[in-house]
């Protein structure tokens, strides 16, 4: 389709069927995909550092199962757009931070990189997967933990991953500008692991 770069979005379903609540043992699964032009490897985002808006996360308690119904999702990366930010920090009902409206979220604090442990409260990203891996390849200090949000204002570094971001520095989370204001070293550091690592087992 003379894409040269950008991505390929694959959407899979139970089936079709009548509308119902209730679903049959012998659907068929249906099949959906589009690609997307767009710079994955040279982001402008990632390479100012990404805005982020802290919003409440409204979400239903299973978050770990990725489904079509992102209506969530949509309303918290509109409010996070209209406040002049790239992403929405989901922030649950006692103050922790669960993660991005598209993106897991990590803070850099006292040298160590800290994440949300797996749950239904967050996403088990792919991306996620891989960069800890590549943290512990690399022997990096890592901790999953529930982090406040007054912890990720006050973080050495803050950083986003996602399947079209890969890793993305934080430079700011509402009004709090996050170090030094510019994307940190480790984020910087990590983002190079991970396309370096993405080149060398690409098909």
């Amino acid at each position: 389709n003379g894409l040269d770069e950008g991505l390929i979005y694959m959407q899979v379903t139970r089936g079709s069927a009548d509308r119902d609540f209730t679903y049959a043992d012998n659907l068929a699964p249906t099949l959906f995909l589009f690609t997307q032009q767009k710079p994955l490897a040279e982001s402008a985002m990632a390479a100012r550092g990404a805005r982020l808006k802290s919003v409440p996360d409204l979400r239903w308690a299973r978050r770990d199962i990725k489904s079509t119904s992102l209506l969530a999702q949509v309303i918290a990366k509109q409010e996070a757009h209209a406040a002049g930010a790239d992403e929405a920090l989901l922030v649950d009902t006692d103050g922790m931070v669960n993660e991005g409206g598209s993106s897991s979220a990590y803070i850099l604090a006292d040298g160590q990189i800290i994440t949300r442990p797996l749950s239904q409260t967050i996403l088990p990203g792919v991306t996620r997967a891989s960069l800890l891996q590549l943290a512990q390849e690399q022997r990096l200090q890592l901790q999953e933990r529930p982090f406040s949000l007054h912890e990720a204002c006050n973080a050495q570094e803050c950083f986003l991953t996602a399947a079209s971001l890969f890793i993305c520095p934080v430079v700011q989370i509402d009004a709090h500008t996050i170090g030094a204001g510019a994307p940190g070293p480790m984020a910087c550091r990590l983002r190079d692991l991970y396309l370096q690592h993405a080149r060398a087992t690409a098909l």
